[in-house]
């Protein structure tokens, strides 16, 4: 007979809607320094990969959220593709995440506060776009907007003071 699975209230939530792991992520970021993004990547209504900003930590500038979720994703499945699979993000990627999201194949990428300073989807280049990218997943922006705008307004208003 197998043991229960003891979970918080948080991880369950968390494994339930894709977007409170993201903010989860995001959190994590702050507390450690790094500009406040979270990312998620879901298959099958279930989480492959979650990752947060590192550049810091990491010393690598690529070290976004969106790209050490992919990249966790990918090994999770042994591919270089994510097929099938949904990215969820607190903040609009910007142009160099937004070509790996292309590159991996993503199906559909949601995110939350939109960035008309570095964001690469709804701004900027507008990545997916362009007669370049040879593939551009479905997009929906605007979740929990407030919340993820608020997030980055408090952790670069604490960085001024």
């Amino acid at each position: 007979m197998e043991k229960p699975i003891h979970r918080s209230v948080a991880e369950a939530d968390a494994e339930a809607d894709p977007f409170a792991r993201a903010f989860a992520e995001a959190r994590r970021a702050a507390a450690s320094g790094e500009v406040p993004v979270g990312a998620v990547v879901v298959r099958d209504g279930r989480i492959l990969a979650a990752a947060h900003n590192r550049p810091r930590a990491l010393h690598d500038p690529t070290a976004h959220a969106e790209i050490l979720a992919i990249r966790a994703a990918c090994a999770a499945l042994g591919s270089e593709r994510l097929p099938g699979c949904d990215l969820y993000v607190t903040l609009e990627p910007c142009p160099m995440c937004a070509g790996a999201i292309g590159f991996a194949r993503i199906r559909r990428l949601y995110f939350g506060a939109s960035d008309p300073k570095g964001g690469g989807v709804e701004h900027g280049p507008r990545v997916f776009n362009q007669p370049t990218c040879h593939h551009a997943p479905e997009v929906y922006g605007g979740f929990r907007e407030r919340e993820a705008a608020e997030l980055l307004r408090t952790f670069f208003a604490e960085r001024r003071d």
